[in-house]
């Protein structure tokens, strides 16, 4: 029997329970993965309150790093023993083991272990998206990005970097603006302490960052906009504190912004584009041009003080369970 986590009622971390789960053979198309570490993500948070709607019972998470165990007929994808890692799919990366769809599964170089793995590829893969495909930036362009300390923000900003991009990330504390800083950000603001909207507009003189990235939602939105320039683009990529109500007339009056709400699903959906960005994102890793910084690790019998601490801004860069 595999063990994993799963809720059979929406609401608060403590409907969390780790129970004993019988685990199927591969079928056609199938791989049967034993995790090593498996990721924490906001949007776990989302399907466990009930703001993303899952089948009760259910198991959650959808990020998870380990190896191949079995293979089903037809799969020509992996290979029993292969270190591998996925996101995305089917709710249940919070186990011991499972089987998943052969076509989803990430072989993992060399140079990547587990626990990076597990804490990096879906916010490294999110970044990717975010710096690479959401809007053409250059050299010497200067950007917005909300929860900079957070697992993505750490990543985005250094990646950001390395394309000479200069991001002002937003934090809530002296130390999260510490290590926003040591991972690439040009400058940093308490968003608690200070007016993020003006604070944007002194740092570029006036005229406002052609692009916002958010992941906050209903609390930032209105410095979001207000922090644009003329014709700006404002990236709702999360709602951590739930989703903005829109009226579109705010878009006219805020300078004829543009704003999208994107999903990680449809920027891999092309397995060429899929490959490219997880080839670029895996390149840095490997090389060290990028460092994943996992601050929190648990066992998944502490799922819910896992949930607790994320929801709560106690945490900062990647979270992960080790088994």
């Amino acid at each position: 029997m595999a063990r994993a986590v799963r809720f059979h009622e929406t609401g608060g971390p403590e409907v969390l329970r780790l129970e004993e789960v019988a685990v199927a053979e591969p079928g056609p198309g199938e791989a049967l993965v034993r995790h090593a570490a498996v990721g924490l993500n906001f949007v776990d948070v989302y399907f466990r309150s009930g703001l993303y709607p899952a089948p009760l019972p259910s198991g959650l998470g959808v990020e998870g790093a380990g190896v191949v165990e079995a293979t089903g007929e037809g799969v020509t994808e992996v290979s029993v023993g292969d270190r591998v890692v996925y996101v995305g799919g089917a709710l249940g990366a919070y186990s011991t083991e499972r089987v998943v769809p052969a076509a989803a599964l990430i072989r993992l170089p060399d140079g990547v272990d587990f626990d990076t793995a597990a804490a990096g590829t879906l916010r490294g893969l999110t970044a990717a998206y975010l710096l690479r495909r959401i809007h053409p930036l250059k050299a010497g362009d200067t950007v917005l990005l909300h929860a900079a300390a957070g697992g993505v923000g750490l990543i985005f900003s250094q990646w950001a970097k390395l394309l000479g991009i200069d991001v002002i990330g937003t934090v809530s504390t002296e130390e999260k603006a510490e290590l926003a800083l040591a991972h690439g950000c040009r400058d940093v603001i308490l968003y608690r302490r200070e007016d993020v909207a003006a604070r944007v507009r002194e740092l570029t003189d006036g005229v406002g960052v052609p692009v916002v990235y958010d992941s906050i939602g209903k609390d930032t939105f209105e410095s979001s906009l207000a922090s644009l320039k003329r014709r700006g683009l404002l990236v709702v990529f999360g709602t951590a504190s739930g989703a903005p109500s829109v009226d579109v007339s705010q878009l006219a009056r805020a300078g004829s912004v543009f704003l999208t709400r994107p999903g990680l699903e449809d920027y891999l959906a092309d397995p060429a584009d899929r490959e490219e960005l997880v080839g670029e994102f895996f390149g840095h890793v490997e090389t060290g041009r990028i460092k994943v910084v996992v601050n929190q690790r648990y066992g998944l019998g502490e799922a819910a003080r896992a949930h607790s601490e994320l929801e709560s801004a106690r945490t900062t860069g990647s979270s992960v369970f080790l088994l």
